[in-house]
């Protein structure tokens, strides 16, 4: 018998991936126990609905990327490298085979307007790395609005290059962070 934790942590693998590459409405609850190898009953002890893992998907996935991202970033030199940095983790993010584009903004899309907590969980992703990148450019010492028009560039980068399957929208957006960065 697994333990709780082993079993959660398997739920969660088996719903980010199963949720990310497919979506939040197409994969029912038995599928993630078939994916995961823990018993329907475990499954709904630890998640008593989908609405709740779903949650815990999404919070995990929140911290995940916010920690690699920043973990990317704040390795380099200089403020203005960091900034910049940004769009080259997202080359990278854009380059894996799984990449479906934003698991928040995409959730959104699917139960934003009918399940109050997704809309909630995609919010407060946006309003933190926005937040990240308001930290970035602080730092940096450039005006306040400069972190809203690079978010706003990232997470053009972010859309397009899930529609369009290319990594090259990162390159893009980066030269007109450095543009704007430039001109602050």
């Amino acid at each position: 018998m697994i333990s709780p934790e082993t079993a959660e942590l398997r739920i969660l693998d088996a719903a980010e991936t199963l949720f990310y590459g497919r979506g939040l409405q197409a994969v029912g609850m038995d599928e993630i126990r078939s994916a995961s190898g823990v018993s329907l009953k475990r499954l709904y002890q630890l998640f008593p609905s989908k609405g709740e893992l779903i949650q815990a998907y999404l919070r995990r996935r929140d911290i995940r990327w916010r920690q690699r991202l920043a973990a990317y970033a704040d390795a380099k030199d200089t403020h203005e490298e960091r900034i910049l940095a940004v769009f080259d983790w997202l080359h990278e993010w854009f380059g894996e085979p799984d990449f479906r584009g934003c698991a928040f903004s995409n959730s959104f899309g699917e139960l934003g307007a009918t399940s109050s907590p997704v809309a909630e969980t995609a919010r407060a992703h946006k309003e933190a790395f926005f937040g990240y990148l308001a930290e970035l450019t602080a730092a940096a010492g450039k005006p306040p609005s400069l972190a809203e028009h690079v978010g706003l560039l990232a997470e053009g980068a972010i859309a397009t290059a899930a529609i369009t399957g290319s990594a090259e929208p990162a390159h893009r957006a980066k030269e007109a962070a450095r543009l704007l960065l430039a001109a602050a």
